[in-house]
């Protein structure tokens, strides 16, 4: 991957899929805070993917899609598009993202043109202005003593570099042991300014949305989540709803819910808002979530 000293310059770059053929593209890996390919990654990158062989005047309004198989961070992946439909309104596109000759990853994604309609949505929850908040260089060192591996904390503002990513609680790996509501909220932007294309913004939230999702399942539990080494898990399924015309670059509440655990798996759902309080998505993961044996 191309290395830059601007970390969003770096993530735009792993977005930026190269064409192989008509409806074949190629999307490079990263390192992963885990030996697998980060999920957003590979479902971002489907989408660019898919919204590639889509007319311009069409926006993503639904994806669906599942997890196969660990990704490989070292070897690139190949997407493959099926135009499963064009119609006068929807579009309909079906990708499946390969390694090593296996699939390791299949999403269905709907477009549409743009449409007037009936208007209602939830309200948005109270939350804490972003501002307010500290970011993760700030606090993740102050639980640098929960986690298994000293070196976690580092790689993990590493990771979120090119994302401000804000807790308005402390996370799951703040509070081991004490079981809480299963409810979290984060504020996000990217770190910089994007293009005015709807579809990177759609991407780029794609990818921010499988950060933190599952984390209102551990909060139930009073785990603290893979890197306290209390929890194996691994995301099964993401499903998003894009409603209204949102930006990435600019600030984004994710309120996060867990209705459900059970048979070793956890489900998330999710909220997304503008900070003007119009909801621009909803999501929906399971995951597994499981603790560790012996």
């Amino acid at each position: 991957m191309n290395e830059s000293p601007d970390p969003l310059l770096d993530l735009l770059h792993l977005l930026d899929l190269e064409q192989i053929e008509r409806d074949i593209f190629r999307g490079e890996s990263r390192s992963a805070l885990v030996p697998r390919v980060f999920g957003g990654q590979v479902a971002a990158q489907a989408l660019v993917a898919a919204g590639r062989t889509v007319p311009a005047d069409r926006g993503a309004h639904s994806l669906h899609s599942y997890f196969l198989r660990a990704g490989d961070p070292g070897a690139p992946i190949v997407y493959t598009v099926d135009r499963i439909r064009d119609g006068k309104s929807f579009t309909t596109r079906r990708v499946v993202a390969v390694q090593h000759g296996q699939p390791i990853f299949h999403l269905s994604a709907s477009f549409q043109t743009h449409e007037e309609g009936m208007e209602h949505q939830a309200p948005m929850p109270a939350a804490p202005a972003p501002e307010t908040l500290p970011t993760a260089a700030e606090m993740l060192p102050r639980y640098a003593d929960r986690f298994s591996d000293p070196g976690v904390v580092d790689r993990l503002i590493e990771a979120r570099e090119a994302v401000d990513l804000r807790y308005v609680d402390a996370p799951p790996f703040g509070t081991v042991g004490e079981a809480r509501e299963p409810r979290s909220q984060v504020w996000f932007r990217t770190n910089g300014k994007l293009a005015d294309d709807p579809l990177l913004h759609v991407c780029m939230a794609t990818y921010v949305s499988d950060m933190t999702l599952l984390d209102s399942v551990l909060l139930a539990h009073g785990r603290g989540g893979w890197a306290v080494g209390d929890v194996v898990g691994a995301s099964l399924d993401h499903a998003m709803w894009f409603h209204r015309p949102f930006r990435a670059d600019e600030w984004l509440l994710y309120d996060q819910e867990s209705p459900s655990a059970s048979g070793g798996r956890g489900l998330g759902q999710a909220r997304i808002y503008t900070a003007d309080g119009r909801l621009a998505i909803t999501v929906i993961q399971e995951g597994v979530v499981r603790v560790p044996r012996g």
